[in-house]
């Protein structure tokens, strides 16, 4: 990655920081995808040579910019959603600063209705932020949009593991699927769609 975008993302990630440690209320917080977290998520997206990638919470596009830059790199789009109208904006300001806004496209939009809206087996790869009390409703649509050898990315699981327990059920459940914990950051769970006879 250029020393610019690193740099860039350094600065997202310092005032990320300051701005969640003003605030008790979570839903004022930026709650920024955690650097180590985000580096392996680049990463993959890289040697996966994912060209389709949809990211389910945007905030304010520091997680944007790690998977947009490996999107761009892999000459590929990407799409990001989020509900705050306010979020979405900075989230465009430091997109185009990071010279991202031919390869991200930033939507106000609800995950559920991303997913809904999102053909079968569409996206190589899906980036799980959101609101994880509804994760479980999400389940079928998430399976359905990912193509087969494509991956998902849910974060949060170790930090909040209660909140995602019920997820994780069904996707333990799922034979169209195999997962892997990657206790890095706040904890990423890793799940492929499978092929099986």
């Amino acid at each position: 990655m250029e020393s610019r975008l690193e740099a860039l993302l350094d600065q997202l990630h310092q005032e990320g920081l300051a701005f969640d440690g003003a605030r008790s209320d979570r839903r004022e917080r930026r709650r920024n995808l955690e650097p180590d977290s985000a580096r392996l998520l680049h990463l993959l997206a890289l040697a996966t040579g994912a060209k389709r990638l949809l990211e389910l919470g945007s905030s304010n596009g520091y997680s944007t910019i790690w998977l947009g830059a490996a999107l761009a790199a892999n000459e590929g789009e990407m799409v990001s959603v989020d509900l705050d109208p306010g979020r979405l904006e900075e989230a465009r300001a430091n997109v185009a600063a990071a010279g991202l806004e031919g390869t991200v496209e930033l939507r106000v939009e609800d995950a559920a209705a991303a997913l809904a809206g999102s053909p079968e087996s569409s996206w190589d790869m899906v980036f799980l932020d959101a609101e994880r009390p509804e994760y479980p409703a999400y389940w079928a649509n998430l399976v359905r949009v990912i193509r087969p050898g494509g991956l998902l990315a849910v974060d949060n699981v170790l930090s909040h593991a209660d909140e995602v327990a019920d997820l994780r059920t069904l996707i333990t459940a799922d034979r169209r699927t195999e997962e892997a914990l990657v206790p890095t950051g706040a904890g990423l769970l890793l799940v492929t769609r499978v092929t099986r006879p």
